[in-house]
């Protein structure tokens, strides 16, 4: 068998692994990612596969700008503008702290020189919590808690990268380090880089209105996704946040504004696959390179290590929340909470401190230690963060409104049943006696649902607010496609389209209204 046989049977050997995981966490109570890191440990103790290595270039080229865009993809602007100063000064003044933290803490305790040091801290600030945000959606809490943490992994993703690149340049050339040079280059690589994306993500969007094929169109989101990391990259900006930039422009305003409902759908199911797949080999693969013998020798490290990232983010989270209000309101102390024990790191961390130059002494210190740092945080906040959520009672799922939903989803299905029932008939493909049978059978059903649903209302007035919220944000999508296809039509001209959705908003939340 040759050595390109071989990789093509390893990676579906890899895919048989994850699939299985997935299944299991059916029935077993535990997030799906960090079960994955635990098989990799378990395959990696009983060497049950060949050493699989995680190289920069995998992480960092070909599974970071999926992963980067289907998250950004997915984030409601209105909900990211309300977070945007909590998310602004954790993923900046937060990462600078948090790395000026862990950096002294490891020379004082661990005797790291400054230059790794540094380099340490810079690479481990950027937090990864793929598998708290999912239990977080599963468990129903707050949107807002929700899109603060994912904001701000988003966000420090890109300056945390930043900050290590331009640490490392400072180590290896041995400058001396100006604060003014190097905060002047940090402003001008994240803005620049959140620019060219954004730019991108508008030129896509522009683009998309003039077809619609949803082959054609998920191919222009995978171009957008690693043309805009690509670009960036080549004039020296910050590929993270170019990606996402792209990403929030073209998911709030080109598939709002120049995809059809049936091309939208397309190209969230593609994303949503893909970003499926690739954390499923990261999180798999992380448990895998698990080397128990330099674990051992860079114990103390490691020690230190994980003590003075759980110390940083003690003070980023309870330091400068206090002073950061959103919707106008202080975060409040639970959210805080969570925010602290949350901040899981991941493959950013790990491919970063995979990148380092082997001329670099401190090299095989610096990549045990971050990984070991890594797995604590995967396994001990990632398999307690759910009791926490519960200690804390933010468990916020009401079962009145998964009860409407679900009654709501019922007689959805019911209604496209008997429509498609009244089309075979009108076309002759069904009998009358037939149709008459089982249209009589199903208007009973929905008349069932449709009293429960009115006795739902008379039980519990939020109900009436979840319904009203649904439907506002349905007519404005309609209106929205709307829109567009007069637009295609010559009917109005982008400029009028434009000035007609600012408008839009305001008319829907008039609905709200009694």
């Amino acid at each position: 068998m040759n050595h390109d046989a071989l990789h093509v049977d390893l990676f579906v050997v890899l895919l048989m692994v994850t699939a299985t995981v997935a299944m299991s966490v059916k029935w077993i109570k535990l997030p799906y990612s960090i079960a994955l890191v635990i098989v990799g440990l378990l395959i990696g103790i009983c060497h049950l596969l060949p050493p699989v290595e995680l190289t920069p270039d995998l992480i960092l080229l070909i599974f970071l700008p999926a992963v980067l865009f289907e998250a950004s993809w997915n984030i409601p602007l209105r909900e990211l503008k309300e977070g945007w100063l909590p998310i602004t000064v954790l993923a900046t003044l937060g990462v600078v702290v948090n790395t000026v933290v862990v950096a002294y803490g490891m020379n004082y305790f661990a005797g790291v020189a400054l230059g790794p040091a540094f380099l340490f801290g810079a690479m481990i600030a950027a937090t990864d919590p793929i598998s708290v945000l999912a239990l977080f959606r599963k468990l129903g809490i707050n949107s807002s808690l929700t899109m603060l943490l994912e904001g701000e992994s988003l966000a420090n993703d890109g300056t945390a990268v930043v900050l290590f690149k331009l640490v490392l340049a400072i180590v290896l050339s041995g400058a001396s380090f100006s604060a003014a040079s190097t905060l002047g280059n940090f402003v001008l690589v994240v803005v620049g880089g959140a620019a060219i994306g954004a730019i991108i993500g508008y030129a896509a969007s522009r683009i998309t209105s003039l077809f619609d094929d949803h082959l054609l169109e998920i191919t222009l989101t995978t171009i957008v996704a690693y043309g805009s990391y690509i670009l960036a990259e080549q004039l020296h900006l910050s590929a993270v946040l170019s990606v996402v930039a792209a990403g929030v422009v073209i998911g709030n305003y080109g598939s709002r504004n120049s995809m059809s409902v049936g091309t939208r759908m397309a190209v969230n199911s593609f994303w949503e696959y893909t970003a499926f797949l690739v954390n499923s080999l990261i999180f798999l693969l992380i448990g895998l390179q698990v080397k128990y013998d330099l674990l051992c020798k860079y114990s103390l490290q490691i020690a230190v290590g994980i003590a003075v990232v759980v110390v940083a983010r003690i003070i980023v989270v309870y330091g400068m929340t206090p002073f950061l209000r959103q919707h106008n309101e202080k975060i409040p102390w639970k959210w805080r909470h969570l925010l602290f024990w949350g901040a899981l790191r991941g493959s950013i961390c790990m491919a970063l401190a995979l990148s380092l130059p082997d001329s670099l002494a401190a090299k095989e210190m610096i990549t045990i230690t971050t990984f070991g740092v890594v797995l604590f945080t995967l396994l001990v906040p990632g398999l307690t963060i759910e009791p926490l959520v519960k200690l804390l009672g933010m468990n916020l799922v009401d079962p009145v409104k998964e009860q409407y939903k679900e009654l709501k989803a019922r007689l959805i299905t019911k209604k496209r049943a008997a429509n498609f029932l009244a089309a075979q008939f009108k076309s002759g493909a069904v009998s009358s006696a037939c149709f008459e049978l089982l249209n009589a059978d199903l208007q009973e059903q929905k008349d069932s649902l449709k009293k429960q649903i009115e006795n739902l209302h008379i039980e519990d007035a939020s109900v009436k607010e979840l319904e009203i919220e649904e439907v506002r944000h349905r007519l404005a999508e309609l209106e929205n496609d709307c829109l567009k296809e007069l637009t295609k039509e010559g009917f109005i001209t982008e400029d009028g389209r434009q000035r007609i959705q600012l408008d839009l908003p305001d008319q829907s939340e008039k609905l709200a209204e009694p």
